[in-house]
């Protein structure tokens, strides 16, 4: 049901009772501005909003690092690429002075 604010002030107890039913929408000049839902309702949605809430990549980052630095690593050495040619590192000709 819909109610406007004056409607659902001078008949609270009828929009609260109702919320057991569906939830109740709340007017003001033909725009929505609230909405009254029963407790089951906002507890499931509550669950849901915490579900839906994923960390930020910053956020995940901040928790290795903490992982990292509580393990006694101060960062992460990463070893010279051996797999395939580097032609900036193994061929001669990029650091000879006189080409």
């Amino acid at each position: 049901m819909e109610w406007t604010i004056g409607n659902a002030k001078q008949q609270f107890s009828e929009v609260v009772r109702l919320t057991a039913q569906e939830p109740q929408a709340i007017y003001k000049r033909d725009k929505p501005v609230a909405v009254v839902v029963s407790v089951e309702e906002f507890e499931e949605f509550k669950r849901w909003k915490a579900q839906r809430k994923q960390p930020t990549f910053s956020e995940v980052f901040a928790e290795i690092r903490q992982i990292l630095k509580e393990e006694g690593a101060d960062g992460i050495e990463i070893p010279p690429r051996t797999d395939r040619y580097n032609p900036l590192v193994d061929d001669p000709r990029y650091w000879d002075d006189e080409t």
